[in-house]
């Protein structure tokens, strides 16, 4: 997914390696220039040297292509007139704006900033929950170390029509349920995996990633 993040300090830079561990496109706005000499250097992403709200740097990072906007400016105002831009100008459907002072998530909410969140780990997660482009949503983290996940089997998956028994998951990955056309089933090892079905699982953070590949890999 095509993802553009405003402001490279710490937690713009760390989101950002997140997002390219899990396989994002992406592209970072920051004001400061030895930042952005930095960011360009550790990351080899596309940096774009200039202020999030303006439109002409917007344009710049090819907003209008991308499929969430996240600000993490070390000023709410800011990052509120990003998202704002990028929403209204750029018609960005998923907009997530980090806020600094808890007081202003109400605001912002109110303003129509699409998620106003306080916490790096919360941006990441929504991230994973809403763009990835595997067909997995995020449903639940685990302490911090797993997750519980949905999966959607697309057609011409390798999978589609096999029993769960002859389907090599890692150790650390269960499949709990499978929803079928609304209808619950408790799987075993002879249920069969079919196109349309949504997987729920649960696994470790460390092995999610695999666990999607396997569900997802075409013929």
């Amino acid at each position: 997914m095509r993802v553009i993040v405003v402001g490279g300090g710490k937690v713009g830079f760390f989101l950002t390696m997140t997002l390219i561990e899990n396989g994002h496109d992406v592209h970072i706005i920051e004001s400061d220039q030895i930042r952005c000499a930095t960011l360009a250097d550790r990351l080899d992403i596309p940096v774009i040297m200039g202020d999030g709200t303006s439109i002409e740097k917007l344009m710049e990072a090819d907003t209008e292509n991308a499929d969430a906007f996240i600000a993490v400016t070390g000023r709410d105002e800011d990052n509120l007139i990003a998202c704002q831009l990028a929403k209204m100008r750029f018609n960005v459907d998923k907009t997530i704006a980090r806020v600094n002072n808890p007081k202003n998530i109400e605001v912002m909410k109110a303003l129509d900033v699409g998620y106003p969140v306080s916490s790096t780990k919360l941006i990441s997660e929504l991230i994973e929950q809403e763009v990835n482009s595997a067909g997995m949503k995020l449903l639940a983290s685990i302490s911090g170390k797993g997750a519980i996940s949905q999966i959607t089997i697309p057609k011409g998956a390798e999978i589609d029509g096999l029993p769960l028994s002859k389907i090599h998951l890692p150790s650390e990955c269960l499949i709990v349920s499978v929803i079928r056309k609304e209808r619950l089933i408790i799987p075993r090892g002879d249920t069969l995996v079919l196109a349309g079905d949504e997987i729920l699982a649960v696994s470790t953070n460390a092995k999610r990633k695999n666990l999607v590949k396997i569900l997802t890999k075409m013929r």
